[in-house]
């Protein structure tokens, strides 16, 4: 009885988690809930394998903070200089002006291309909503574009390219395989740009197709006004382009530098000096920088414990012996071993419901077990990295619920373009990614 009842809770656990998270339910409530379920069905401690043994869901979730906590940090602080000193919003602007705000594929591409900037220097994807969508909202009202379109430019631009695969980029996706597996940001470079170029050609036909079919379907803007005035012109005070891309530009410097010559933590002095860039280039825009620093910290403290009862949830399951049934039934897959690894990666990410959680989970985890078969550290990295994102973004993952927030918009209305971005877009690049490996290493 116990070999399906085990498995069975898994099932009933992840259906739960996803179903909870979608009705509103905090993550830090619903975490630890479904991560008792998976105990009882699976006859395990439940004191230990929730409170204090070495794969319980506290020590999976203090694990992670303790780990992440500073890159958390110090990327919210980064971002919030950027928002407060109009930083970013000139570089939105700088990008609007170059492709002009009178068309409207230009405009959405300028928007990619916004996205894809802040995310490659390190904001965080939030921050970039925070900025992009009072930004646009009445360029889509002027061109009369469906409000709807606005989930295709912002979720390819955050999270497909700079979220998993391009070397180099901040994000913790990126950053987590370097602990395990000691290798760099830039691991297997020729296999990340053309999982790059994948998602990025089937992007541009994905979201000139939508805008086709919108204005032949009459779709027009239908979006009411949000009263947020906060857009930034030509001859509104603030730093110019060149001066707030400076901080951004020091980032990616440092870690491409950094990643070359193999740094250690080269992620975290990379933050630090974009932070201490920003802080003395743009003071003169900045009227408390204590307060500033102050809101960062605290905007840093939500997304690094939701992400970390996430991950906690997933130690469990791991430590779950009907999770075993399923990893032996994964591992044992026929074929190249890296198909198996993302498959493994991906069905934690839709465990998860989060692509850091995925890749949090499954780099520690199995890491050893693909090593010990010969696979090249870089590969497992970038390949796991990429799977990462596949299933990341699921109807109850955190960025979707507050970009939906944020916007306006719902899941009836926009999940659909979510979905063909990220995780059809995600997919393309991995199968464009897992060829290109298994031809390299």
């Amino acid at each position: 009885m116990m070999t399906w009842v085990a498995p069975l809770g898994v099932l009933i656990a992840l259906v739960l988690i996803i179903f909870l998270a979608m009705k509103g339910f905090n993550i830090l409530v619903i975490g630890p809930l479904c991560s008792l379920i998976v105990i009882l069905t699976n006859q395990m401690d439940v004191f230990g394998a929730l409170f204090t043994g070495p794969s319980s869901y506290m020590a999976g979730t203090a694990n992670f903070i303790a780990s992440y906590f500073i890159i958390f940090l110090l990327g919210s602080i980064l971002g919030k200089y950027m928002e407060e000193s109009g930083a970013a919003r000139a570089i939105a602007n700088y990008f609007l002006k170059l492709t002009g705000k009178e068309k409207p594929f230009a405009v959405l591409i300028a928007i990619y291309f916004i996205c894809v900037f802040m995310t490659y220097g390190g904001i965080s994807c939030f921050v970039v909503f925070f900025v992009v969508i009072p930004l646009v909202r009445p360029i889509f009202k002027e061109l009369n574009i469906s409000w709807k379109l606005l989930s295709i430019p912002a979720m390819l631009g955050t999270g497909t390219v700079t979220m998993t695969m391009l070397p180099g980029t901040p994000s913790l996706q990126n950053v987590v395989p370097t602990q395990t597996l000691g290798t760099t940001l830039t691991a297997a470079p020729l296999v990340g740009i053309v999982a790059s170029l994948a998602a990025f050609f089937y992007g541009l036909w994905y979201m000139k197709r939508e805008l086709k079919k919108s204005f032949a379907n009459n779709e027009g803007y239908d979006e009411p006004d949000k009263n947020e005035q906060i857009v930034v012109g030509e001859g509104c005070q603030g730093p110019g382009s060149g001066i707030s891309l400076a901080p951004l530009l020091t980032l990616i410097f440092l870690i491409i530098v950094g990643s070359i010559l193999k740094v250690t933590n080269i992620i975290i002095i990379g933050l630090l000096a974009s932070v201490l860039v920003v802080a003395l280039l743009l003071r003169r825009y900045i009227k408390d920088h204590k307060a500033v620093i102050n809101s960062g910290a605290q905007g840093s403290i939500g997304p690094v414990f939701f992400t970390a009862a996430t991950v906690g949830f997933g130690v469990v399951v791991t430590a779950a012996p009907g999770f075993k049934v399923i990893s032996d039934y994964i591992l044992n897959m026929p074929g190249n071993p890296l198909i198996s690894l993302s498959v493994a990666t991906s069905l934690m990410a839709l465990i998860t419901g989060s692509a850091t959680g995925s890749i949090g989970i499954i780099i520690p985890t199995f890491a050893d077990v693909y090593l010990s078969m010969g696979i090249s550290p870089e590969a497992i990295h970038r390949v796991a990295a990429i799977a990462s994102g596949t299933l990341g973004a699921m109807p109850h993952c955190g960025v979707v619920l507050t970009y939906f927030a944020l916007t306006g918009l719902n899941h009836k209305n926009s999940y659909k373009h979510i979905f063909m971005t990220m995780v059809v877009g995600n997919t393309i690049a991995l199968i464009a990614a897992l060829v290109t490996a298994i031809a390299i290493y």
